[in-house]
């Protein structure tokens, strides 16, 4: 039986690049909403708020699993 102990392969490499990814973007709307609050953005404020939140479910839905129909 061959030992595969620190051997990543090219789907390790790409789960792990999907992590980061990941992270990443969970990193960026976290200062973006942090940003978001404390800015006043005056009549464009709905805008903001929808576009974050369209981005969040962007994110979420991109860092979901699914099946393939």
């Amino acid at each position: 039986m061959e030992d595969n102990r620190f051997k990543l392969t090219k789907t390790d490499l790409t789960k792990v690049g999907k992590g980061v990814l990941v992270a990443v973007a969970g990193a960026v709307l976290t200062y973006l909403s942090e940003w978001a609050a404390n800015t006043d953005f005056g009549d464009w404020t709905p805008v903001i708020v929808a576009g974050l939140s369209i981005v969040a479910n962007i994110v979420r839905k991109w860092s979901t699993p699914t099946k393939q129909e």
